[in-house]
């Protein structure tokens, strides 16, 4: 197999691993928490995303990984996790919590989908020996970062019976 189809197949298998643990371990648990308590626990997760940085030192990454990838994926996961970390700074100060947990869900959503955008782009998964030990980013961390930010959208959306509303009210039915 090429490295490309190599890399592609570790994508899509981390991506249905995860996608199978979450929804098997972690969204019953979510589901069941308030949802402030289930938001406070993915900004946790997204916190560690000051990570990504790695994708601009040298040493790590190879010198052949495009600089634009590099740098756009290192800022926004930077900003991220920087929202995420406000996010938990501010648990107490609810209206502001509400504020981070959309910003970085939103800044993070927007991230890993222009890390797909410039890595097709620029042909990263070509020769994704350029990433170094950065390859395990996309392959095992990327996957459950989106599937966690899907979901604190649907937590964030959906109806909040017995619990604080979430961002959205819904009209009560009767």
């Amino acid at each position: 197999m090429s490295p490309e189809t190599i890399f592609r197949v570790q994508l899509i298998l981390g991506y249905v691993a995860w996608l199978l643990c979450f929804g098997a371990y972690a969204m019953p648990k979510l589901k069941a928490m308030d949802a402030a308590a289930a938001q406070r626990a993915i900004a946790t997760l997204h916190s560690f995303r000051i990570f990504g940085l790695v994708f601009i030192l040298p040493g790590v990454v190879g010198p052949n990984l495009p600089a634009q990838f590099g740098s756009f994926a290192a800022y926004w996961d930077l900003a991220t996790g920087l929202l995420a970390i406000l996010a938990l700074l501010t648990f107490r100060v609810r209206r502001l919590f509400w504020v981070f947990v959309v910003a970085f869900n939103l800044v993070g959503v927007v991230d890993l989908l222009m890390d797909y955008y410039h890595a097709i782009q620029l042909g990263v998964a070509t020769n994704p020996g350029q990433m170094g030990s950065a390859y395990v980013i996309p392959v095992l961390y990327v996957p459950l970062l989106m599937i966690t930010h899907i979901a604190a959208f649907y937590l964030l959306l959906r109806r909040q019976p017995n619990h604080a509303p979430a961002l959205v009210s819904h009209p009560a039915t009767s």
